[in-house]
Order: C-alpha cells, then structure tokens, then sequence
C-alpha cells in the first residue's frame, strides 16, 4: 500500500523557502486540494489552470474583496461581456502597435538609460534595488506624464499596493496600508485628472481622460482605479522579472553567453524565465456553478487559487519541466507575449495582461541596455540568490559585479 505525501501548506515557511517541491506533491498526488489556511481550493496542473483562465464559468467575482480595496474601485480583471470589452478597448491601445512603440518606447528607453548612468562607473551593485524596482514604476509615471520629482512616493504606493494583494495571510496593517496607499494615489490623481480632461496632452493619462468607445469614457474613479492596477500588475512583473531573467542566466554561463552574443534570444530568455520562474505565482478565480476539474468538484462561489508556478512546469505539457532552457522547442517565443502564449504566467483568454507587450519592451529594453553596459556581468559573490515571496516571487537582492564597460573603461 503507497503512502500519500503529506499535503503541502502554502502558508509555511518550507512552501515560502522553495514551493516547486511541494508543486510537484499537488500536480501528482491533489490536483484539487482545499487549503485551510487560505480558504481555496489549489488547481496545480496546466489543464486546470489553463481552463479557469478561459472558461467563462471562472469568473473574477473574488476580485471585489481581493483587489478591489486597494485600486478603490472596480478594474479591468474584475469585469466582463461588454463593459469588459469596451474597458479593454479604452486602455489597451497604449499598450501596444505604434503608439506603445512611437510614444512611450522612447520614455521606456531613457529611463533605463537613466538608472544605468547612476551606477555605470561601480564595480558592484544590486540590480533589483538600484535598477528592477525602480525602473518600471518610474516608466509609468513618465508614461502618465506626471511629476518625476514623485518617482519615490509612487514606489511607496506601489509596494503597499503589491503587498496588499500579496497578503494570503490576512494581516491586518498590511491591507490597512494598501487601502490607505489607494486612498493617497487618488488624492494625488484627481486634481490632475481635472487638468488634463480640460486640457489633455500626449500623456497616457490624457489618452485616459479623453478616450471614448461606443460613447463610452472613463470617469474619475475608473481612471485612478487603472493606475493603480498599472502601477500594482505592470510593476510587479517588470520588476521581477528583470531580476529573474539576469539571476536565471548568470547561473548558466552558456546560456548567458548565448544571449550576450545574440540579442534576438532575449524575448526566449523572458519567456522561458515566466515558465520557470513566474513573478506572479498565483491568481485567484471563483466559479458560478460547480465545476468539475482533474481531481474531484469544485463549488460554485468558492476561492480557486490557481498555481502558476505549478502549471508551468508540469511534465504532461513541457519536456524538461525543471530545467531552464532558452532553446526549448515547446515554448515558442513569438506567442509569448499574447492571449496565444504556451505558458500560463500572463493568463489566458479573455483576462490576458492587457500590458503584456509593454511588459515584453520594458524588460527587453532593461535586459539590452544591461548588456551592452556590462557584458561582463557576473554574481558578486559567486552563488545566485534565492527568490522571495510566495504570491509574487523573486530575489530580493542581486548583487552582481559590472566588469567593463561598453566603452572599454575598467569598473571592477
């Protein structure tokens, strides 16, 4: 007779320190697990997760307690049928074709650009605290057109924020600090709102103010409730990300090495690093009727947590699961970064991140600049660090040491 593994706990330090073991516990052995501590059932396997992202029974009804209170009011994910689709239509141009590549590309790039002088001539730093986090927040301000002199003050928003929606625990200062950051933003945002519907300009908040669909235009709240979704869902991933992708490479020199030779493979390396290791984990969905899933049933109203990290390395859908490859054949760069993608770490179906390709020129931009200012990037101290973080995840620090620069000057 075969023992069952003791079901994993999402919420113990073990899960905290390294939760692809206990992934792969939940993909083989519970496919459906009720967690206690988080009062939600687990879907594990790609499948499933793959079918509450498209399936419509899957709603984002639980968006109202879980994201809600921090945004100060209704967002994009939270919403459905036409009011989803003309909400989407409002907002996504900006994110994407021309105007993401006329107007904000240059914004992107000169951000990066910025960061990097400030620590060019170093022989070491820590590129999440002096370049990931900073980065794609002070990206969207400039995209909003607002203040640079508050890049700070949106950073400290935006850690509430994330730590809001991060809070599977429940503590109580942790969401009283989110709903007070959401609060503060739309303080800071409604007079400016103001300004910029009687007198719009080429910002993204003006194209906020002044965009209509079907005689349809967002009002203030819709307004300050998209930036700090934006700041929240677009920093996050960025931020991570970039961190991931160097941590992820540097660990591998021949694959470092391949990237550094031939820049057409960072999208590859991106891609493969939301596989392996997704910054965002976890996203939640709650049925309208009873559904069926490998496993057993799931009760209509119930909290489903759905596992990115263990979708994406489930060994029925990729060859290889736990390795990171840039070169794998089952996870195709160019549908990376669409509703089309191989990988779960964006979503799927009608809820896709809407800044999926502003994510994509953001990192791409970031990764670029880094190397041509640093082609000798190495761990400061040898070893890569660990990651962090159980709703989102990655490293919280990376110390790496610059070597030379691209002119030729020594910095390490």
């Amino acid at each position: 007779m075969t023992t069952l593994p003791t079901p994993p706990d999402i919420l113990s330090p073990e899960f905290a320190a390294d939760p692809y073991p206990a992934y792969r516990v939940l993909r083989e052995h519970y496919p459906l697990l009720h967690d206690k501590g988080t009062d939600s059932y687990l879907l594990s396997r790609y499948e499933d997760v793959q079918r509450a992202f498209k399936e419509p029974v899957f709603t984002t009804d639980n968006y109202a307690w879980q994201i809600e209170p921090a945004h100060g009011g209704r967002t994009l994910p939270q919403m459905n049928g036409r009011e989803h689709a003309v909400r989407r239509a409002l907002v996504a141009p900006a994110f994407r074709g021309r105007e993401l590549r006329e107007t904000f590309l240059p914004v992107i790039e000169r951000n990066a650009r910025e960061l990097i002088d400030a620590f060019r001539d170093a022989e070491e730093t820590d590129l999440v605290a002096r370049f990931a986090t900073r980065f794609p927040i002070n990206v969207i301000v400039d995209m909003l057109g607002l203040d640079r002199a508050d890049h700070d003050r949106f950073h400290g928003w935006y850690a509430a924020v994330v730590a809001f929606l991060s809070n599977l625990s429940q503590d109580p200062e942790v969401a009283a600090a989110g709903r007070r950051a959401g609060e503060e933003l739309a303080d800071y945002l409604l007079p400016i709102i103001r300004e910029r519907r009687a007198a719009p300009g080429d910002d993204l908040l003006s194209r906020l103010c002044t965009a209509e669909v079907d005689g349809v235009r967002m009002n203030d709240q819709d307004i300050t409730a998209f930036v700090s979704l934006l700041l929240a869902a677009g920093g996050e991933t960025t931020d991570k990300a970039i961190a991931l992708i160097f941590r992820n490479l540097l660990a591998r020199p021949e694959q470092f090495a391949a990237v550094r030779a031939d820049r057409s493979l960072v999208p590859a390396a991106f891609a493969e690093t939301l596989r392996y290791t997704p910054p965002v984990q976890m996203i939640m969905r709650q049925p309208a009727a009873d559904v069926a899933v490998s496993g057993g049933t799931i009760p209509a109203g119930a909290t489903v947590t759905c596992l990115i990290g263990a979708a994406n390395r489930d060994a029925d859908h990729y060859d290889r699961p736990e390795e990171f490859d840039i070169f794998r054949a089952d996870l195709g760069p160019a549908g990376a970064f669409t509703a089309a993608a191989q990988h779960v770490a964006f979503g799927l179906g009608r809820h896709f991140c809407v800044g999926a390709l502003l994510a994509r020129a953001e990192v791409e931009t970031g990764v670029n600049q880094l190397l041509d200012a640093f082609p000798d990037l190495a761990f400061a101290d040898g070893s890569p660090p660990a990651d962090a973080g159980v709703f989102t995840r990655g490293p919280r620090h990376l110390r790496v040491r610059l070597g030379r620069g691209a002119g030729g000057r020594r910095t390490a």
